[in-house]
């Protein structure tokens, strides 16, 4: 019995500094009530219903033109930083920036270039939502409709344009398969003076604007899918017609999803009484003709096929053709309305590690080649030329809260 009553007694000598310890440490483990929290424990709730993500794309970019190696260069392609959120049940907000393109504010709408959306929506009904603010101008087709870092390489139309603007919009849910949008926005981000400058025969609008209708529909089950758009720009004022002149442009998205592979087409076709995207303009030697050109048409094709092969694998394949015509007479020697055919090429190849985590890692090549009609070579002193990518890196949209 003494020997069992020295063993518990050592036991109990031995355990008890670390009981007085740990009586000591487990209040101040877990007991935060002696310091303020950054968010009012008030409004921790709000963040239930908010996401912050980081939309992000990084890559090692090895680049070619004319079939000849140029140079290698890891580039943050893409970084976009995202909040959005309900802050009530019936307004939503979204706000992202862009910290891959300069912070400057533009001289129309007084909103950073770099900021893509800031805008709040009502939703007055089920069916019925209000946004306002800046925000995707509604265009319509797949291509403009996917995040910014799922598309590798834009088509020439989106590239050049404003695609992020100032205004008000209205969605209407017509059935659970088809939603009506209509937007009134400004038309562009900068002044007419910015962006044209000085011009011979247009001054600026008093109410440069732009209107867009957009059709979202879903039919047989979900199989085909439609994003189609109509969209007016009144850019400015023909001084000698003394009539309005704009941008036309209408987008046809279609999708079929057949089981593990999907097809997407985009048509676009952009009228422009001035050259707004400034493509064509751009080939024209100032001593030519220094101002921005009148009456350009651009037509694009958009083809995206891909198909997930597992879980795991993506195979998909990018091709794409833009067409850039000018029909305006201004050039007695001008003998064809054809300026230039650009084409796009992309495989890729993606790999998705987890399943519960959308990063992807993928490698793929993008190849440009730009061919000119013979009337722009002769007049303009342009020439065919090719470009080359070869790109390596990760995509996610990485989700902060």
């Amino acid at each position: 019995m003494k020997a069992i009553f020295n063993s518990v007694l050592l036991l109990v000598i031995l355990f008890l500094p670390a009981a007085m310890m740990a009586q000591v440490k487990q209040p101040q483990a877990g007991d935060t009530t002696y310091y303020k929290t950054l968010i009012p424990e008030e409004k921790q709730g709000l963040l239930k219903n908010m996401s912050m993500i980081a939309n992000t794309r990084f890559a090692l970019r090895n680049e070619f033109t004319d079939g000849e190696y140029t140079q290698s260069r890891f580039m943050m392609e893409q970084f976009r930083l995202e909040i959005k959120g309900n802050i009530h049940e019936k307004v939503y907000f979204r706000f992202r920036d862009r910290y891959t393109r300069a912070q400057t504010s533009e001289s129309l709408d007084n909103f950073s270039r770099s900021t893509d959306l800031a805008f709040i929506r009502v939703d007055a009904t089920k069916k019925l939502s209000i946004t306002l603010g800046k925000m995707c101008a509604d265009w319509g087709a797949y291509e403009f409709d996917a995040n910014p870092i799922d598309i590798y390489e834009y088509s020439d139309i989106i590239e050049y344009a404003d695609n992020f603007l100032t205004g008000a919009g209205v969605s209407y849910l017509v059935t659970p398969r088809h939603q009506l949008t209509l937007q009134v926005l400004d038309s562009r981000t900068k002044t007419f003076d910015d962006l044209y400058g000085e011009q011979p025969n247009f001054e600026s609008g008093k109410m440069p604007l732009a209107f867009i209708a957009n059709w979202r529909g879903s039919l047989f089950d979900g199989r085909f899918n439609t994003i189609w758009s109509y969209a007016f720009h009144n850019e400015a004022r023909n001084i000698e017609l003394d009539e309005p002149a704009g941008m036309n442009y209408i987008a046809l998205g279609n999708q079929l999803k057949l089981g593990k592979f999907t097809v997407e087409y985009d048509y676009k076709w952009s009228q422009e009484d001035l050259d707004r995207s400034g493509i064509i303009s751009g080939d024209v030697p100032d001593d030519l003709y220094p101002y921005a050109l009148e009456k350009t048409v651009y037509i694009g094709h958009w083809l995206h096929l891909h198909y997930r092969l597992n879980p795991k694998i993506n195979l998909a394949l990018i091709a794409m053709m833009d067409i850039a015509n000018w029909t305006d007479d201004l050039d007695p020697q001008k003998t064809e309305d054809h300026i230039r055919t650009a084409y796009g090429f992309i495989p890729t190849f993606e790999y998705y590690p987890w399943k519960d985590l959308n990063l992807r890692f993928y490698a793929n090549w993008i190849g440009r080649s730009y061919n000119y009609s013979d009337y722009a070579k002769d007049r303009f002193g342009v020439k065919d030329y090719t470009t080359g990518r070869f790109n390596i890196g990760f995509v996610s949209p990485l989700g902060i809260f």
